[in-house]
């Protein structure tokens, strides 16, 4: 059939709803084209270097230089398409790396498919015969913390200085022994115990430089904490760790009570004003009323 003799069968308006049906059928497969073809290296520096390095020792998880000749290749492949089911299933190995790495259980990564975890597996190959890999790791100061480094860390997490690139200050999502009023936030975990719990200062620097959270990936993505603000910010985790994280209960029944009075202050307040609208211009009329009435 000729473009001309469809067009004269379904019309004008016929055709916009085609065009508009194969728009959306195509919507799904472009977007899955554009999971099957994300690009390793940004794939792992966005979602693994957090916890990773090749060749540069261990962070929150295993160094993964020369995994390919520690697992065979179809482990890697099943363990990066579904690390937690692994470890639900009992899986021997993936058990034993959970308890050796203060079981911290490796989510399972959005946008993972066989396709791209090939792909990571050929990356990390690749990278572990170079004498020194792209994902060594950040160089992390050694030097003994401050209490200038303490006081900076301080006031970034407070959100009392800015961070250089404009991010959001921790408190905003996260609470900490120590923090004043009501605490902090509560969208993500409490970090009074981070320091510990990820292994120190180099895993929690790592961590740092390039998040990798659903939630704070996007975030810092373009904002990304310089150098000294991870310093900073490590030293006044390392000073809370010996602390208790705080149990907020009370405070937030304070603040829902508090709330309520002043609810029920502004109401009494709006009633007290709103007993006077009468004196401005009604009050003069309704007066001059019942004198003609009187008259």
């Amino acid at each position: 059939m000729s473009g001309r003799a469809l067009s004269g069968r379904l019309g004008t308006g016929g055709i916009g709803r085609l065009a508009a049906w194969g728009a959306l059928w195509m919507v799904p497969w472009l977007a899955a084209g554009r999971l099957w073809a994300q690009d390793p290296v940004e794939f792992f520096k966005k979602n693994c270097q957090s916890c990773h390095t090749i060749g540069g020792g261990d962070l929150t998880g295993p160094d993964l230089k020369d995994v390919t000749k520690r697992r065979e290749r179809d482990w890697i492949l099943r363990f990066l398409l579904d690390p937690k089911g692994m470890i639900d299933g009992g899986d021997a190995i993936a058990t034993d790396l959970m308890a050796r790495y203060k079981n911290v259980v490796m989510p399972n990564v959005p946008g993972m498919n066989r396709d791209l975890a090939e792909k990571l597996i050929d990356l990390i190959e690749k990278e572990s015969a170079l004498e020194k890999s792209q994902f060594a790791g950040v160089q992390i100061s050694t030097r003994p913390f401050t209490a200038a480094d303490r006081e900076l860390g301080r006031r970034l997490f407070y959100g009392l200085q800015r961070l250089e690139a404009r991010g959001p200050a921790c408190i905003t999502c996260h609470d900490v022994a120590g923090a004043p009023g009501f605490g902090g936030g509560h969208l993500g975990p409490d970090l009074t115990q981070v320091y510990a719990r990820l292994g120190g200062r180099k895993p929690l620097s790592a961590w740092l430089v390039s998040p990798s959270t659903a939630v704070m990936q996007p975030v810092f993505k373009d904002k990304p904490l310089t150098a000294d603000e991870i310093l900073a910010l490590a030293a006044f985790f390392e000073q809370r760790a010996g602390q208790t994280p705080p149990h907020r209960a009370g405070a937030r029944v304070a603040f829902l009570l508090l709330g309520l009075v002043l609810a029920i202050g502004l109401m009494f307040a709006f009633d007290t004003i709103w007993k006077f609208r009468f004196r401005g211009v009604r009050r003069p009329l309704i007066d001059k009323r019942r004198s003609t009435q009187a008259a």
